[in-house]
């Protein structure tokens, strides 16, 4: 676990220093994936909660893009897998008779100016959103999840490295 740790604080520290410098979101270390950082253990609900906050957080970041930017990929089809992700993680709400968390990422966000901004934001939420979901993942020898949890994350981290593909592969043309 200490390993899975060290690499999420690691991954999260990169991650939040390239995002301060870019001047692309606010801060806000208690939500989403930054708020799952250096956490240590974390109940079900914990984990559930920073799960659905971090994809709330990708669709608006997505969806401001695409109201910026227009209705361009990879946005446009990664919105939809977020809308997937949301969907998910509420079903495991429902079925665990956890209280569903309010949607407030809109007060988080600071829509980046340019596509090129936008890719690399795009990046930098996945690898963010990896980091979490393998910690999540991590924990699990100390605590074992339950199996449809367990299951979801490893979908939910996979999908996000999918993103992350498309998100680098268009940043290429860039460079």
């Amino acid at each position: 676990m200490k390993s899975h740790t060290f690499t999420f604080k690691t991954l999260m520290t990169a991650a939040l220093l390239a995002l301060a410098s870019t001047g692309l979101f606010a801060a806000d270390p208690g939500f989403g994936a930054r708020g799952a950082a250096d956490k240590g253990q974390l109940t079900l609900e914990q984990m559930l909660t920073y799960a659905i906050e971090d994809e709330y957080l990708a669709r608006a970041e997505y969806e401001a893009i695409i109201r910026r930017q227009g209705a361009i990929r990879p946005f446009t089809n990664i919105i939809r897998a977020e809308e997937q992700h949301i969907a998910s993680l509420g079903q495991l709400f429902t079925r665990y008779g956890l209280q569903l968390p309010a949607d407030t990422s809109e007060e988080r966000l600071v829509v980046p100016g340019s596509l090129k901004t936008a890719l690399e934001a795009g990046v930098e939420a996945e690898l963010e959103n990896i980091a979490m979901y393998e910690a999540f993942l991590g924990q699990a020898a100390a605590a074992p999840l339950p199996a449809d949890v367990r299951e979801l994350f490893q979908r939910l981290k996979s999908a996000s490295e999918n993103h992350l593909r498309a998100f680098r592969n268009n940043l290429a043309r860039y460079n």
